[in-house]
């Protein structure tokens, strides 16, 4: 695991995501910025193919992050924006755009750490990383609805911090057969799941399912297992010009579930669900794909609550509290993935109501890991 990853605020930055890159770039954070509008424009595409190169070359590792944010965004709006669907992305910003995913160590498309993760200011510098003071870098139409949808998840994220933050310790406290600390850990996940829990019921205050479904879904969608773009999609002058499949941005690019799965040892069966959900650490941060590398290599806590005796009956009710929490907040996931998504009743290929952004059959995979972890109660 890096030295440098800190659990401060959960998987988000330690400190609040860069607003701008230097003036070199001024030309590409000015579309950027103004996306709703360009969106809206007839040579919307001319436009980006006129930008002048990027420089990512003169950008510093604390710039990347914000590097790859834009060209994401810039590079959706691009083959989202018009029609047709656009299967090649043009060399100006296919080039900077494979380049800067690479020294992150992620694919060339649009992902949750850009998405969300990397996308967020405090409105009230001193104040919370809170639902209320919290606002998007980044749009791609704007608008209460989209605005809410990524500010949910980013809330979510710094609530799950106290849980991540006693996980490693947690793993520590069985293997030193501390009950005390293990009791304390317990609690101090059982609260801050709960928490998250409480933050995704809050969703359909300002995100409306058919302004989600129409007008935010659309843009985040990948280019593998898409109707849309079957063949994938050509990075030009990268890849030999070879079309790359890559799954869109989802949630279950999001380090906390496999995290959490992997402490309380909640494990899902072998299928293709599985394998999808090990694929989508490609798309995670590296860091995070380590922390979790890191949490799986200890055994799971699951076998020493089960050897609790009596007198340590609370360590299995809060281990059980922190499995309820768990199908909690799957339950809730899969009730909106139905609300937002099976229930919109459009039947264009690209936001086909069967296959979610990631490009998998989404009510199969909540479904099944809602029913299999409630079975690992103790």
């Amino acid at each position: 695991m890096s030295q440098h990853f800190e659990l401060t605020h959960g998987f988000l930055p330690s400190s609040s995501p860069l607003k701008q890159l230097p003036l070199a770039f001024q030309a590409w954070e000015n579309v950027a910025a103004n996306l709703p509008k360009y969106l809206l424009s007839t040579n919307f595409r001319k436009t980006i193919e006129s930008l002048p190169p990027f420089p990512e070359e003169q950008l510093s590792a604390a710039e990347e992050e914000r590097a790859m944010l834009i060209l994401s965004f810039i590079g959706h709006a691009y083959v989202w924006g018009c029609m047709p669907v656009a299967n090649t992305i043009p060399a100006n910003l296919a080039k900077p755009w494979c380049a800067v995913a690479e020294r992150l160590q992620r694919p060339p498309i649009l992902s949750y750490a850009s998405y969300a993760l990397h996308n967020w200011y405090k409105i009230d510098e001193n104040g919370p990383i809170a639902l209320g003071n919290i606002a998007l870098l980044q749009n791609f139409l704007g608008g209460i609805d989209e605005e809410w949808f990524v500010l949910v998840h980013i809330d979510i994220e710094e609530k799950a911090s106290k849980a991540l933050q006693a996980l490693v310790p947690l793993q520590q406290a069985v293997q030193a057969h501390d009950s005390k600390a293990v009791l304390t850990y317990l609690k101090q996940l059982a609260i801050s799941i709960t928490s998250i829990c409480d933050t995704l019921d809050r969703m359909p205050e300002h995100c409306d399912p058919y302004m989600y479904y129409n007008r935010v879904r659309p843009y985040i969608h990948g280019w593998k297992n898409n109707p849309s773009l079957p063949n994938g999609m050509i990075y030009e002058s990268c890849y030999d010009n070879k079309p790359q499949s890559l799954r869109g941005e989802t949630g279950a690019q999001s380090s906390i579930i496999p995290a959490l799965d992997a402490v309380f040892g909640i494990k899902h069966k072998q299928d293709q669900l599985r394998e999808y959900l090990l694929e989508m650490r490609q798309y995670m941060p590296f860091e995070h794909r380590a922390f979790l590398n890191t949490l799986e290599n200890q055994p799971d806590i699951r076998s020493y609550v089960l050897q609790q005796t009596n007198d340590n009956k609370d360590i299995q009710q809060y281990y059980n509290q922190c499995i309820d929490a768990i199908v909690r907040f799957r339950t809730t996931h899969l009730k909106y993935a139905a609300l937002y998504i099976q229930k919109q009743h459009q039947h264009e290929s690209a936001n086909s109501n069967s296959v979610g952004t990631g490009g998998t059959p989404f009510m199969a995979y909540l479904s099944k890991h809602e029913q299999e972890t409630a079975t690992f109660k103790v």
